[in-house]
């Protein structure tokens, strides 16, 4: 049986001037498949075993080729974007025909020069397509991290709610919390980051802050500059909500008053009469 986005070992069972037939046995009754004579390895002959990926054509034809892809039926890995056009992108997966990723397989914008992750799959029409969902849960849990390495890891959703889904070295499960300002980012960007906790079934928790005492420095320097950007007084307190304190500095509320209190203990700013101001 021919197998469509799976690499597979066929039979030679007939050589013509444009390619070779294979089969997945010698019978020659069963369905076939061309492997284009460019293709063809040198001195091959009819009952030779071919190891080839099977996809389609131009013209939605199966066909073989020795080329092996970067993933295979139900896996993923990152593919670049060739081009965007009206009905979706195009990927370049290392064969003669570019991937299709259409609008609804897409979780944000893509662009050309992209590298994003790609999981491969057939649609109703039995041709292969990519898709950015369901990476999530095609990711390994079982890595040799621990808390404190230092990571690189690709994002490829942003949850929201939950935080921002990474996969680490493209490989492994990981996020950062929602609390941390990710607003710089896109899906594909590849990040430096640093694990926070590993979690009971083998997930990733990581940071893209730096440990907290050289964190907190850096914080309050953008934080002093805000306020200088407001001629030395800061129009809200370390009392305001949340929500205005992340849209105003982009830290969250713990990490807004860790600041304050490092810079009114270096006697940089004074707290006087409800407000922030430059000492």
């Amino acid at each position: 049986m021919i197998k469509l986005g799976e690499i597979q070992k066929l039979i030679v069972v007939k050589k013509v001037d444009f390619g070779v037939y294979l089969a997945s046995s010698k019978k020659g009754n069963e369905e076939r498949v061309l492997l284009p004579r460019k293709q063809v390895p040198e001195g091959c002959n009819t009952g030779d075993e071919i190891e080839v990926f099977i996809y389609r054509d131009s013209k939605d034809r199966l066909i073989a080729t020795t080329t092996t892809p970067p993933l295979t039926m139900g896996g993923f890995a990152p593919l670049t974007v060739k081009e965007v056009t009206k009905i979706g992108a195009f990927l370049d997966w290392g064969l003669e025909k570019d991937l299709f990723l259409p609008y609804k397989e897409m979780i944000g914008r893509v662009e050309e020069g992209d590298e994003i992750l790609i999981r491969l799959y057939a649609d109703k029409s039995n041709r292969l397509c990519g898709s950015m969902k369901g990476i999530y849960h095609l990711l390994s849990c079982k890595c040799a991290y621990q808390p404190e390495d230092e990571v690189q890891g690709r994002i490829y959703e942003f949850g929201h709610d939950f935080g921002t889904y990474v996969a680490i070295d493209d490989m492994y499960s990981a996020m950062i919390p929602k609390h941390e300002d990710v607003s710089q980012y896109r899906i594909g960007d590849v990040i430096d980051a640093r694990v926070t906790n590993v979690k009971e079934d083998g997930k990733l928790d990581i940071s893209i802050r730096n440990k907290s005492y050289i964190q907190m420095d850096e914080d309050a320097a953008m934080v002093l500059d805000l306020i200088d950007s407001y001629a030395g007084v800061l129009p809200f307190t370390e009392k305001a909500s949340p929500e205005v304190i992340k849209r105003e500095t982009g830290l969250s509320k713990n990490a807004f008053k860790r600041a304050i209190g490092h810079l009114y203990k270096e006697r940089l700013i004074t707290l006087n009469d409800g407000k922030i101001r430059k000492a």
